[in-house]
């Protein structure tokens, strides 16, 4: 091809291009034009399952009376031969029928209706018990300090929030035996339920409900006040462009935005992967199903819902690989920040490749573990060439910068301060912290059971893979269930199941330690 044909095409589509933007009557949510309104924002996933209201002008669009009417309900049908009268219950399923009746009903042949009106009925009873149980091991009334802060600015919570038997010092506690605490019910960190174990699933908070209703569930609400959970949005960092910081420009991430944002930082393929991230699929609680648990029907969630900006917001749900369905625990959402450096995958499951963890998320967290429901939602199956793409996206989150750890992940002395060197020294040494959190991502791809059996009437969790510390003060509440609200309470907890009797001025250094990292 000549060169002036090749700056004939180019020309064209600079051409298109601006006649493209000059003609534009719209803005991105995020996003503002000179001289021109912004709209409000918008969720490309609502527009596209939810039909507009329009004006009813012609006579196909009225409903008649045979339309409002139950003639199409199952109880309706005349049976196709007369014979079924002599069969065993006339030929009719009365029983549970897989693909129609909710699975979660407390009988067969209910309907979305009678479910929907049973579920909102109980959910403030239900809510009201779990705030009970918070507020009986908790307090729950924020403590926030006034200069340390998560990247984006919220200011970090703190503890320790545990309440203590009357009487009971933190002190003393520690000087008591494991088998001692268990008697006499003592632990303050018991594991922390789902607030709904029987439906159980994905639970998000109302800060993220607020911007995208979509996520809302009519039968539980989230149970931990909002200065306990991770900032909305959270920061996200790119480790191929570490240059820049926050790249999010406060925005969460969606698929409104993704190409405006990161067009300039990802690669195509990178690119690819986050639009995927981004794209709902059916889930458990969130689907087209009368099992759902959303008051209208919904494409799914994405995964980069639940996995915020990379990052969290404290979401949780049940473990997907335990049963029977009381043994499962509750499970929050972990940060996706780092995951180029990590070689095992999940809290329980030990995946070893991003990409395989990417595709059991679908089919184990999605559909807690269990491939019957997912036929049911509509399983959708990622071809494995474009789940690499995901994976590639998934590999660019880094932690956050932490200008106090020199290249091997140590404090540097000059610009530590003495309180840090002080809970560095207790991180290495007294309190066996680097047993597990290994320097300079403070992990140790391994996975190690604490036996909290020995503490709690309940039984343990087994063994459960060490997460990353890096970036940990951006990420409350702590441990797989959330049961430590605070790094104070991560402190404490630790203190007791390791029997490290630390001082109380080796737990505040320690704390200071941890917010550097």
């Amino acid at each position: 091809m000549q060169k002036s044909s090749i700056r004939g095409i180019a020309a064209g589509f600079v051409a298109v291009g601006l006649l493209f933007i000059g003609s534009e009557s719209w803005t991105q949510s995020g996003a503002s034009k000179p001289g021109k309104t912004k709209t409000a924002p918008h969720d490309a996933v609502l527009d596209a399952q939810t039909p507009q209201e329009v004006q009813i002008k012609r006579p196909e669009q009225r409903k008649t009376e045979r339309d409002k009417s139950d003639v199409f309900t199952a109880v309706k049908a005349d049976p196709s031969s007369t014979a079924f009268k002599d069969q065993p219950e006339e030929g009719k399923l009365n029983g549970f029928e897989f693909y129609r009746d909710p699975l979660n009903a407390k009988k067969p042949m209910m309907t979305f209706e009678e479910v929907y009106e049973a579920d909102v009925a109980a959910k403030p009873v239900v809510m009201e018990k779990q705030q009970k149980l918070l507020e009986m091991r908790y307090d729950l009334t924020p403590k926030l300090d006034k200069e340390s802060t998560m990247s984006r600015g919220k200011p970090l919570p703190v503890g320790p929030t545990a309440r203590l038997p009357e009487g009971t010092t933190w002190d003393s506690l520690s000087s008591m035996k494991a088998e001692e605490i268990r008697r006499n019910n003592q632990f303050p960190y018991p594991p922390l339920p789902h607030p709904k174990q029987v439906a159980g699933g994905q639970v998000f908070p109302k800060m993220q409900i607020e911007m995208f209703p979509r996520l809302e569930r009519f039968d539980v609400d989230f149970d931990l006040p909002e200065a306990f959970l991770p900032e909305f949005p959270p920061a996200i960092f790119l480790q191929n462009r570490p240059e820049l910081g926050d790249v999010s420009r406060g925005e969460v991430v969606s698929i409104n935005n993704f190409h405006r944002l990161f067009k300039d930082l990802l690669t195509p393929v990178q690119l690819d992967g986050l639009r995927l991230l981004l794209t709902p699929l059916p889930q458990e609680e969130f689907n087209l199903t009368d099992d759902r648990k959303t008051a209208q029907p919904t494409l799914g969630v994405a995964c980069m819902d639940c996995h915020v900006n990379g990052h969290t917001t404290g979401q949780f749900h049940l473990s997907p690989d335990i049963r029977p369905q009381e043994r499962r625990f509750r499970l929050d959402t972990t940060s996706l920040r780092g995951m180029f450096n990590q070689q095992i995958h999940a809290s329980k499951r030990s995946l070893r490749s991003v990409e395989d963890f990417t595709e059991f998320e679908q089919r184990t967290a999605y559909f807690n573990g269990d491939p019957i429901h997912a036929m049911k939602k509509g399983i959708v199956e990622i071809p494995r060439l474009l789940v690499p793409h995901m994976a590639q996206m998934q590999n660019m989150f880094d932690v956050p910068p932490a200008p106090k750890l020199a290249v091997g992940g140590r404090l540097d002395p000059e610009k530590a301060t003495p309180i840090e060197l002080a809970g560095e020294k207790v991180f290495f040494e007294k309190g066996k912290c680097a047993s597990c959190h290994i320097p300079p991502f403070y992990m140790d791809q391994q996975m190690h059971d604490l036996k909290l059996e020995r503490f709690t009437r309940e039984p343990g969790d087994g063994p459960m893979k060490t997460f990353t510390l890096r970036g940990i003060k951006d990420s409350p509440p702590y441990m797989h269930d959330g049961r430590c609200l605070t790094l104070e309470d991560t402190v404490e907890f630790f203190n007791l199941v390791l029997n490290l009797k630390l001082t109380g001025e080796e737990k505040t250094s320690l704390v200071a330690f941890m917010r550097a990292l």
